[in-house]
């Protein structure tokens, strides 16, 4: 795992958006590979394997640099600014 700055600025536990899905692929009735939450703001979207890169497009819209996964017994986070796992 590498070394994140970001990570220590976040504002700690944040609710996830939903705990449906990708909140953009529901809307729309697409599907998803993989969930992504914000830990900025608690938003749910899909990774990149996925058709529609929603997570991705957070971060590019919102600023919010750490995402963790939203799989079932995984706890990764990304830092979309530094590229690393955290």
């Amino acid at each position: 795992m590498g070394s994140c700055d970001h990570v220590k600025d976040l504002p700690g536990a944040v609710e996830p958006s939903t705990r449906e899905g990708c909140e953009e692929c529901l809307r729309i009735g697409a599907s998803w590979v993989h969930l992504r939450e914000c830990l900025s703001c608690g938003k749910v979207g899909c990774c990149d394997s996925s058709p529609n890169k929603h997570a991705s497009a957070h971060f590019q819209q919102a600023g919010h640099p750490v995402m963790q996964s939203f799989e079932p017994g995984e706890d990764w986070r990304w830092c979309f600014v530094d590229e690393v796992v955290v």
